[in-house]
């Protein structure tokens, strides 16, 4: 049995998969190519981690959205292949296509960022630090690399593979995963920003919101952003039970972050000042109320969530919203001085160089390239 497409019979494809793929391979090339050309020129001090005192830059920020954004789309394909609800078959497969693509992306920022990758691959396993959660989080990410591409190679795409012996593992490691890079933030106690049990769950949250935006996003692109190419079930889910989902989730999104907002703001501790100045920054209040606000509102009203353009519309404000969100914990969160002095500030300030912009163009060029071609010529839509 051949996996149900999500276009409406009759309606037309069109060529804009290849399209799709020379946008990306363009973004590429120029993403690319710069930030190659800084690091084979100059090498790694053009990032301003270096001078900065923040070690842990834009780049970071881009790879755990993809790694995130990824082990997202593959919890909400396993709503079919594992929990067997029906109303997600259409998106299912192409879930798991952008779920690696995602994390190809993401890596191959985090391996540009890292300047000698292969030294990590050998080095990290044989420390065996096993006392420090990005030890076992290194792990977890190649071995959920390895399965998903494993699980793609093996065609998962009828309705006998409800409940696959791969797919049930490969959702698990992708919870996991989750769960264990908020915990790399969570338990660091010297980082008084980060540090607290919650962070895991906020991680999980923000991965399944991230994943819905991208599938919604997606398969409008897929359909030409045209929402009456649609199937009548795959309108019906997004006007439903996916709507219902993304606006629980981004609710909860939002009371988190209020929440860890208002905390920051009240706490005289020692590190929690930052928050003063991320609150007073223009850019936390469009994430917050254009980003967030917004799209729960778009998703709770039925006139809007039932328009094609207003949950384009919502899906990107998320995606952009989760994007700054990430940057704003990760860079805020080493903004205050670990080892003050005369010589230190209250706070250090950051801002990402033009090479780190540039490997967000590379991530989001390569991952795209990955998916474009993959749903050109590898089935990732509509063939078995």
């Amino acid at each position: 049995m051949t996996m149900m497409t999500d276009t409406a019979p009759g309606a037309p494809r069109g060529n804009h998969f290849a399209m799709h793929l020379v946008v990306a391979l363009v973004l590429l090339a120029i993403g690319g190519g710069y930030v190659l050309y800084e690091l084979f020129t100059f090498g790694k001090v053009q990032f301003n981690t270096t001078n900065a005192g923040v070690f842990w830059g834009f780049a970071i920020v881009v790879y755990d959205y993809f790694l995130l954004t990824s082990t997202g789309l593959v919890m909400v394909a396993s709503l079919y292949y594992v929990f067997g609800l029906e109303e997600f078959r259409s998106v299912a497969r192409r879930c798991l296509w952008l779920a690696f693509a995602a994390i190809i992306g993401g890596v191959a920022v985090l391996f540009l960022e890292l300047g000698n990758p292969f030294v990590a691959i050998w080095a990290t396993p044989l420390n065996l630090q096993t006392a420090s959660p990005l030890f076992w989080k290194v792990l977890l990410v190649a071995a959920y690399s390895a399965l998903l591409a494993l699980v793609l190679l093996g065609k998962i795409n009828t309705r006998e593979d409800k409940g696959s012996v791969l797919m049930i593992p490969l959702a698990a490691l992708a919870f996991i995963v989750t769960l264990v890079a908020g915990s790399v933030y969570g338990m660091m106690a010297m980082r008084p920003m980060w540090f607290g049990g919650d962070v895991p769950v906020v991680f999980l949250i923000e991965s399944f919101i991230g994943a819905l935006a991208f599938t919604v996003f997606f398969s409008h692109l897929k359909n030409g952003f045209n929402h009456g190419n649609m199937r009548p079930e795959t309108r019906l889910l997004f006007e439903g039970t996916l709507a219902r989902m993304f606006a629980i989730s981004i609710g909860l999104h939002f009371i988190l972050h209020a929440g860890r907002a208002v905390t920051g703001l009240w706490s005289n501790a020692e590190g929690m000042q930052v928050w003063q100045y991320l609150v007073a920054n223009p850019l936390f209040h469009f994430a917050m109320w254009g980003c967030i606000a917004l799209p729960f509102a778009l998703m709770v009203l039925r006139a809007t969530r039932s328009n094609g353009m207003i949950q384009i519309l919502a899906a990107f404000l998320v995606m952009v919203g989760l994007l700054i969100s990430r940057y704003e914990f990760i860079i805020g969160g080493q903004q205050v001085p670990l080892f003050k002095g005369t010589w230190a500030p209250e706070l250090l300030h950051y801002s990402p160089s033009v090479g780190e912009w540039a490997l967000l163009v590379l991530a989001v060029g390569l991952a795209n390239s990955v998916y474009a071609f993959a749903a050109w010529q590898l089935g990732a839509e509509d063939r078995a």
